[in-house]
């Protein structure tokens, strides 16, 4: 079961085997874990490496050890699959966060990383409105988005305004319309603010959701990184067959 031999240590192996029980739900939340003494015996480990990998399960949030009670399960995965369709832009992208909470962490005017500037037709360094958010469903952290918009179009858009309000509507507000996004998906490794802020392991999978939206012109307007764990997010596409509208 463990690879003795290989370049990840023994603790790492098994933490990555318990975690994933309690990922996949054969460890469900409130459900007792091994004593350091039954893990050592199992796994033909010391119990230092024992006690290792249940200290880094509760400190990824995963267990809650205390004395005299053990070690339980308190990692609790959502009711329901999160799930967004990206067929139907704006009432997707607008409905969407109707059933989390979204955590602002920071609002800064900034200059425009060369990508940004690029996607937004700007020149690298010109002034960008940046915003952080994490959200959250039932308390666990799912995603981590990073927004850039051009500062003459935001300036509404404030650490208060969006604790309460989508960043759309707040660009509505300055008769900014939303007509279409383009956006591309695909795997990259934690890094960062994002390691802290989700909770997620450094170089953990992470699922990104790269998306530059246009205004009735056809102009971009906003580009946004949005980041979730690959172990607590879900997209679902709706596909029509031939000759169905």
């Amino acid at each position: 079961m463990l690879d003795r031999e290989g370049a990840v240590p023994l603790y790492h192996q098994i933490y990555l085997f318990l975690r994933d029980e309690i990922l996949s739900g054969q460890r469900p939340f409130g459900s007792a874990m091994p004593t350091e003494q039954e893990l050592a015996e199992t796994y033909d480990v010391s119990r230092i490496t024992a006690r290792r990998v249940l200290n880094d399960l509760a400190e990824q949030n995963y267990v809650e050890r205390k004395r005299r009670v053990g070690t339980r399960v308190i990692f609790k995965s959502p009711s329901k699959p999160i799930e967004a369709n990206i067929d139907q832009a704006y009432d997707s992208l607008l409905a969407f966060g109707g059933g989390t909470d979204v955590k602002v962490l920071s609002v800064e005017e900034v200059a425009a990383p060369p990508r940004a500037a690029a996607s937004l037709g700007l020149e690298a360094g010109d002034p960008v409105i940046r915003s952080v958010r994490l959200r959250e469903m039932e308390g666990v952290a799912i995603g981590w988005i990073v927004s850039y918009v051009p500062v003459e179009l935001a300036p509404y858009v404030t650490t208060e305004t969006l604790a309460s309000a989508p960043i759309l509507r707040l660009l509505e507000d300055v008769g900014v319309k939303l007509k279409y996004a383009t956006q591309t998906i695909n795997a990259v490794l934690a890094f960062g603010e994002m390691v802290d802020a989700m909770g997620a392991e450094l170089n953990s999978p992470i699922l990104r959701i790269t998306r530059v939206s246009y205004d009735a012109n056809d102009r971009p307007f906003m580009l946004t990184y949005a980041h979730y764990r690959a172990d607590r997010f879900h997209i679902r596409m709706d596909l029509n067959g031939p000759g169905t509208q």
